[in-house]
């Protein structure tokens, strides 16, 4: 078992070694001819797709073992990549985006939990949380390296380049997955996911009935989904700034080199500001001003500088609240109520990206000021108070009658 863990790092590194992420909207508007709206209703059908499929895919862990899992995602993903640079077509890339949802959902929470298991025959679980971080370590590194090199391959090969690249860290994890070993007692405690029904009836119910949670998770939700336009309108803001293209990816990666650090250092910010909420409120104000910024400049320094900025303060929001809505919720409705919230989360951006896109394609500045300025507004409307930001678990509570 002790092979697993350092296979699962290298299977999480390749799988998110995505060459493609650092150009990937002049893939879609240059290479593949569509409008910057259709991008981002691509996107909002592929957070769609991930909503359907977490639950079936989820059931080819359950019965056929994590390795499976994990092996059909990463050849799922070649599939995938290799549909996209087929022919420059919006039918196209709606079906690549749907196979490529599997793919992710093949993979999702798969590795985590084989890696536990994988810990748990050595008798060595105390080594969980250590190694789970290694695993996203692992998955940054991926990102990092693969948006680096992905704007120089596109700048050497052509903007579908990255793309077709994507397929040799894919199959190498393919071919890594097949080698993993499954521990001889998850087949007796394998459990079948949560269905739809259950997380609708169940999540919503506890949801909808605990006001810190349906609050937080509400902030979470529309703040992520305005901040989230950022994702794909970065790379028109430094092509309207004059960037080469062959440096978009180092601008992505200093921005998720941005997102580490402030991780890394919530505490002492923390402490700086004085409290949790002020940090919560002060990001979004941050990352509003970021936007704001962006809408008013073409100059490029001060573009890279929002952009970084905005990516390091707005994203890494997103574990932040899910830490505390987790310390609402009594361990026996966790997995119900999380994917109730998580649902929530996707649907917002499902709901909210089609505008977004359907305004920059009008006008790209109009469209981060009213993003900067809608994450300032709901800074300035938050009715978060900080006790809502508790750090112990709460009571759980009697069921709900009915």
């Amino acid at each position: 078992m002790g092979s697993n863990i350092w296979k699962l790092q290298a299977i999480r590194m390749l799988f998110w070694m995505q060459f493609f992420s650092a150009v990937l909207v002049p893939f879609y508007t240059d290479w593949g001819g569509i409008s910057l709206a259709q991008v981002l209703f691509l996107n909002a059908w592929f957070f769609l797709c991930n909503f359907l499929f977490e639950v079936p895919t989820g059931t080819v862990a359950d019965f056929l073992g994590r390795k499976v899992s994990l092996a059909l995602g990463s050849l799922v993903g070649v599939g995938a990549a290799l549909l996209y640079v087929s022919k420059p077509s919006f039918p196209v890339f709606m079906a690549a985006e749907a196979i490529f949802a599997i793919a992710y959902t093949l993979h999702s929470g798969a590795d985590e939990a084989l890696a536990y298991d994988s810990l748990k025959a050595e008798g060595q679980t105390e080594r969980a949380a250590h190694v789970l971080g290694r695993m996203e370590s692992f998955k940054l590194g991926g990102i990092i390296t693969a948006t680096i090199t992905g704007g120089f391959i596109a700048s050497a090969y052509g903007l579908s380049a990255p793309m077709r690249a994507y397929v040799f860290p894919s199959t190498l994890a393919f071919l890594l997955s097949l080698t993993l070993r499954e521990p001889p007692d998850t087949g007796r405690e394998r459990k079948t996911r949560t269905s739809y029904a259950r997380i609708l009836t169940e999540g919503g119910r506890y949801f909808l009935g605990h006001k810190v949670v349906r609050l937080l998770a509400f902030e979470l939700a529309v703040t992520n989904a305005l901040a989230w336009g950022l994702i794909w309108l970065f790379q028109p803001l430094l092509e309207r700034g004059g960037l080469p293209l062959r440096f978009y990816g180092v601008i992505h990666a200093l921005s998720c080199v941005g997102q580490i650090v402030f991780l890394g250092n919530v505490a002492r910010i923390e402490r700086w500001v004085g409290s949790m909420r002020r940090l919560l409120l002060a990001a979004t104000v941050v990352s509003g001003v970021s936007f704001l910024l962006l809408a008013t400049t073409r100059w490029l320094p001060l573009v890279i500088v929002g952009i970084i900025v905005g990516f390091t303060f707005s994203l890494p929001r997103i574990p932040l609240f899910s830490a505390y809505i987790n310390h609402h919720i009594p361990s026996e409705r966790r997995a119900t109520v999380l994917s109730f919230v998580s649902m929530v989360r996707t649907l917002a951006i499902v709901v909210i990206n089609p505008l977004i896109g359907l305004l920059a394609e009008w006008s790209l500045s109009w469209t981060m000021a009213v993003l900067g300025t809608g994450l300032i507004a709901l800074a300035a409307g938050s009715r978060i108070e900080e006790r809502h930001l508790v750090t112990e678990m709460v009571t759980p509570e009697p069921p709900a009658k009915g």
